[in-house]
Order: structure tokens, then C-alpha cells, then sequence
């Protein structure tokens, strides 16, 4: 191992067993005795507490008060850190080798108990992942150094359409998660205003000489979430909501990322929202129908009638579907 390893090891061993002699070390890390009290001078000197004391059961320790610092975590902590970091690998954390590494040197200075526990609390915790993306990754690497130290990017990004590659100079606010993709909350330079981009369709970053101030109290996640919901123009738009239903879908209700901005008041089987009349009758319905009879429309008529409209035209398609010869279906297929 390396010197800092080794030096780590030392710190490690000292806070488990309370108390080591230098031969204790040396056989427990293999390296000459010598080694041990270069590296026990060395740590001392970059301000580590470490009290030698002589005599038939002396030995090198550690002040109690050390023993606590964040460096050592106790055993639900790196329960939840390893957990944490296999989380982390469905999102695309863009610094997956440092976390990795991360991950490595904590289960290297656990005691074997430690380790046989760990693994019994990480076996059975899994993510399913998507293909990595290399560029993707090196995209939210360059965006995240943009954001902490405030440099403008130039940037070619693909519009929605897919068909045009524009350059942009943005500055990169924040980065956000959102529903199985990143996107960036930027100043765009062209549009003089605040935007978000989806970092997939960034297809390359410029370095800029230019810098900018990142606003101290600004969140991209709720400006994100702010422009992702657009607030109605007057409360004259807004339609009262009411469903009733089981607590499971009550619940679902009111944790939805569209309808749980809206919730007024709820109950456990009743709940109330205040929705533009927009998407009153163009989301809701189809939400609805996916709950079949967990959820019922106690009011607006105007949505009831919506969505059993929407349910006689899905099943007047899947009578037609039915009642369609298979061999036309399969010309319809081949066409």
C-alpha cells in the first residue's frame, strides 16, 4: 500500500482497538517497525492527537475527542454511504470512478465483522442501471466545474426538433435531475434570459476567458420545477377538483409531480385540488383512467364527462381492434 495508506491504516487501527503497540502495527501492516514510527511522527505533525504511552501494556492511542471526527463513520453511516452510491449509479452520477474509489477505501479499513455486515446490508440492495454514456458523463462533469467556479461555456446544442445544432454561450447555474435525465438551468447569452437545457442533447462544451456571479440564494431545482408548471394567469382559470378513492391512490394523488403542487386540503380517502381548467380536462382524465375504480370524480361534472368520453372512445377502438380480421392486421403490419 501507499504511504497514505498505510498512514490511514494507522488511524483506523488506533480507533478500533483502542490501543497498539508499534510491533502490533508493523505485523498488522507488514511493514517494518521503523516505518511505523516515521509514519506515527508524520501524523502527529499534521495535527493528529496520537498519545504514546510506556510500560508493560503501553502503546500508541488515540484522544477520545478524535475518535468522533467525521473521518470515522460508525457502521449505519457506511451502511447508508455504500447504499447511497449504488443509488446514485441509476441517475449517472457523473464522477462514478471517484465514488467508486471512494466506496473501495471505506470497506478497506473495516474490521471483518464490519465488512461481513456491510455485505449482508449491500447484497440485497440493487439498482437497475442504464447503459453508461461516456459522453453524457463528461458533459455533467464540464458543467458541474462550470457551476462551481463560475465560468462561461460556449455550448452546440440540438433544439427539440432535433434538425438544427445551435451555439449558445451559457452560464451554468445548477444541475438537475429530473425523471431519468439531466438537464442544466443556465443564463443563455442568446436569449438574455434563464433557460434549461437537456444535457443529452448537448453534443459539445467550449472553455470561455468569461466568468460570471452565480446568485447566492438561487435553486435550480425550483426554478426548473416553477417553469415545468407554469402558474396559471388568474384565479379565474382555476378549477376546484374533488377524488375520492383509497388512501394507496389518495396518496399517489397528492405525491404526483403535477398534482401534489396543487392539493388545498385531504383527507384519507378524499382530496381536494385547485388545477387550471386546462389541464382539468386534457391531463386528468388520462391520469384517472389508470387508476380504474380506486378513484372516483366527485366534482367537476365537466371532468367526469371528459374522462368517460375518453373511456367509450378507448373502447370502441379495442372492440374495432377485436373484431378486425388477423390477416388485415398483418397487412396493416407489412404496410
Amino acid at each position: 500500500m501507499s504511504k497514505a495508506d498505510n498512514m490511514l491504516s494507522i488511524l483506523w487501527l488506533l480507533k478500533t482497538r483502542k490501543r497498539m503497540t508499534a510491533q502490533q502495527l508493523s505485523e498488522e501492516l507488514e511493514i517494518h517497525i521503523r516505518t511505523v514510527y516515521r509514519y506515527i511522527d508524520a501524523l502527529c505533525a499534521s495535527g493528529v492527537p496520537i498519545v504514546a504511552d510506556s510500560g508493560h501494556n503501553g502503546g500508541y492511542s488515540l484522544l477520545d475527542h478524535f475518535t468522533e471526527v467525521p473521518l470515522f463513520f460508525d457502521l449505519d453511516e457506511q451502511k447508508a454511504l455504500i447504499q447511497a452510491a449504488i443509488f446514485a449509479q441509476e441517475s449517472g452520477f457523473p464522477h462514478g470512478d471517484a465514488m467508486n474509489r471512494a466506496v473501495s477505501k471505506l470497506k478497506r479499513y473495516t474490521n471483518p465483522e464490519q465488512q461481513q455486515t456491510l455485505e449482508r446490508h449491500t447484497a440485497g440492495f440493487e439498482v437497475i442501471r442504464p447503459p453508461a454514456d461516456a459522453a453524457l458523463e463528461a458533459v455533467l462533469q464540464q458543467l458541474e466545474l462550470s457551476v462551481a467556479g463560475g465560468r462561461t461555456l460556449g455550448m452546440d446544442y440540438v433544439k427539440r426538433s432535433g434538425a438544427v445544432t445551435e451555439n449558445r454561450r451559457i452560464d451554468p447555474y445548477g444541475i438537475v435531475y429530473w425523471k431519468g435525465s439531466w438537464y442544466v438551468v443556465a443564463f443563455c447569452h442568446l436569449r438574455k434570459e434563464l433557460r434549461s437545457f437537456r444535457a443529452d442533447r448537448i453534443q459539445a462544451l467550449f472553455a470561455t476567458d468569461e466568468g460570471f456571479e452565480r446568485p447566492s440564494s438561487f435553486s435550480a431545482s425550483e426554478y426548473f420545477l416553477k417553469h415545468l408548471i407554469p402558474e396559471p394567469e388568474g384565479q379565474e382559470d382555476l378549477v376546484s377538483v374533488w377524488l375520492e378513492g383509497s388512501p394507496r391512490s389518495i396518496g399517489d394523488v397528492c405525491r404526483h409531480w403535477l398534482l401534489g403542487h396543487t392539493v388545498v386540503e385531504r383527507s384519507e380517502h378524499r382530496v381536494n385540488l385547485r388545477l387550471d381548467a386546462k389541464s382539468t380536462l386534457a391531463f386528468v382524465p388520462y391520469f384517472l383512467l389508470s387508476y380504474g375504480k380506486s378513484l372516483r370524480v366527485l366534482e367537476p361534472s365537466s371532468l367526469i364527462e371528459q374522462t368517460a368520453e375518453l373511456a367509450a372512445d378507448l373502447y370502441d377502438y379495442y372492440r374495432t381492434m377485436r373484431q378486425e380480421p388477423a390477416a388485415d392486421r398483418e397487412d396493416d403490419r407489412k404496410d
